[in-house]
């Protein structure tokens, strides 16, 4: 009886990596290219696969006469007595490649379907009500990422139905640091059920140069679809810090990581067919290269652009200096709203190239914040600051309030750090650490009231013990 089931689970076992090796392509182990792209491959000792291209090439090397003469064999024996030659036991390596290094292959349909359905889309107004659950203000931008997200997957779901083509509705997003641009884009992604790969524009250079290649960011797009090209070929791609790779000003050295890079991401902007490393950033590493189509990717690109106020700000102030309609030098120096006034000469003077820039028509600014957004950032979201602290002291069966005084003060001391609604965070840490580390201690502490005088550090929290009537902030 344990013989029967030791060989049902043998079997089983096989069953199973057959099913999973079904699943992935061959990859030739000596020109990387998939089985879709050479024909059948043929398979050698120890897992290895080669196309029949190269297994000609090996044959037609072995055939030359002076590699006859120099092999001699027909007596493989005299090489046992010559030193620093072995030979490889195809056995001893390792079998096959590692998973993330695997591409998937297609399905073979015999009639098109429709791999994506357009009901399966909320309308913009959806798409805003879910953002509004998870970001505070930004109406304007939330509104105009609803609609380009509607529009751009209605799109791909118009793909092949007439003759008329719709342009991709690539975006740009511009806004002070931590006001909410890739929270936004992640929070979007979430919603949608898409795969997203958040790139930094910072690490790209030139190709040939120490960096990643371009084509990094689309090797990012098809891990985060499991190695799926058609899956892929439908998702996000967000670029964080794109004002990093603006033209460099007032330098002799080649720009490998600034104009050269606008260059470069022209073609993947516009749509075409990219060939990418699987389960690596740079094509020189010994792993499978796969072609994806950039037609459908949507690409949503933001930075903050440090010193565009001044470009715009020079030009507002363009009129004379004296007279009765002169305009005064520091008249836009504290409008909160300024980078929502921003033309496409401005991000031209910034030093993005015209040709880049008109890859992305959807243009739009996220405002700077406000005291009473980041009040709204501690409280309202789902995953709020406050609450998160509050669910952590729940869990030590301790209720945790704060009063409006206190989420002032904290806000007011983020707007002086400068760096948005990632200060916050900061700000919480340092005064909650005490209290995390003293309420453990004490299992008859019901409940902690954060004062306005604790986060100025003229005073302390009130802490209620249990039974005690409670305090509400």
């Amino acid at each position: 009886m344990e013989n029967q089931e030791e060989l049902k689970n043998t079997e089983n076992k096989a069953h199973t990596e057959n099913t999973e090796d079904n699943t992935y392509e061959k990859v030739c182990f000596m020109c990387r290219r998939t089985e879709s792209k050479t024909g059948k491959m043929i398979e050698l000792p120890g897992g290895m696969t080669i196309c029949p291209d190269c297994m000609q090439k090996s044959m037609d090397t072995m055939n030359r006469p002076e590699i006859k003469d120099m092999l001699n064999l027909q007596n493989l024996s005299n090489f046992q007595n010559i030193p620093n030659i072995s030979f490889i036991n195809l056995n001893d390596l390792p079998g096959g490649i590692p998973k993330q290094q695997q591409l998937k292959k297609k399905k073979q349909d015999k009639k098109p379907q429709k791999v994506f359905d357009i009901r399966q889309i909320p309308a913009p107004h959806k798409i805003k009500a879910s953002l509004d659950d998870y970001v505070v203000g930004q109406e304007h931008a939330k509104k105009v990422i609803s609609v380009a997200v509607y529009n751009h997957y209605k799109r791909v779901f118009t793909n092949t139905m007439d003759e008329i083509e719709i342009d991709k509705s690539n975006m740009l997003m511009i806004g002070p640091t931590g006001c909410g641009k890739t929270y936004l884009v992640k929070t979007l992604a979430r919603l949608l059920d898409v795969p997203l790969a958040i790139a930094d524009a910072t690490s790209l250079t030139e190709a040939g140069y120490i960096g990643d290649d371009i084509e990094s960011v689309i090797s990012k797009l098809l891990a985060a679809a499991d190695n799926d090209v058609e899956k892929a070929e439908r998702g996000i791609v967000f670029i964080d810090e794109i004002d990093k790779i603006a033209k460099k000003k007032n330098t002799n050295q080649r720009d490998v990581s600034g104009e050269s890079v606008q260059q470069g991401m022209l073609k993947l902007l516009e749509g075409s067919e990219v060939e990418v490393p699987v389960g690596a950033s740079s094509k020189n590493a010994m792993v499978p290269m796969t072609t994806v189509n950039t037609k459908n990717i949507l690409f949503i690109c933001g930075g903050a652009f440090p010193g565009l106020e001044e470009i715009m700000k020079e030009r507002l102030n363009k009129q004379a200096a004296i007279g009765f309609q002169s305009d005064l030098k520091d008249k836009y120096d504290k409008d909160p709203d300024l980078l929502s006034r921003v033309t496409l000469e401005d991000i031209r003077k910034f030093g993005m190239i015209p040709e880049f820039i008109g890859r992305l028509p959807v243009v739009f600014a996220l405002q700077s914040l406000s005291k009473e957004m980041l009040v709204k950032i501690l409280k309202e979201p789902k995953n709020a600051i406050i609450k998160q602290y509050q669910k952590l002291l729940e869990l030590d069966e301790v209720k945790l309030d704060f009063e409006d005084g206190a989420l002032e003060a904290i806000a007011e001391k983020a707007m002086e750090r400068k760096t948005g609604a990632r200060a916050l965070r900061a700000i919480i840490e340092e005064f909650m650490l005490d209290i995390m580390y003293e309420i453990p201690k004490d299992d008859s502490i019901g409940q902690v009231l954060i004062t306005r005088d604790y986060i100025e550090h003229t005073g302390g929290p009130v802490i209620t013990m249990r039974g005690t009537p409670s305090l509400e902030g």
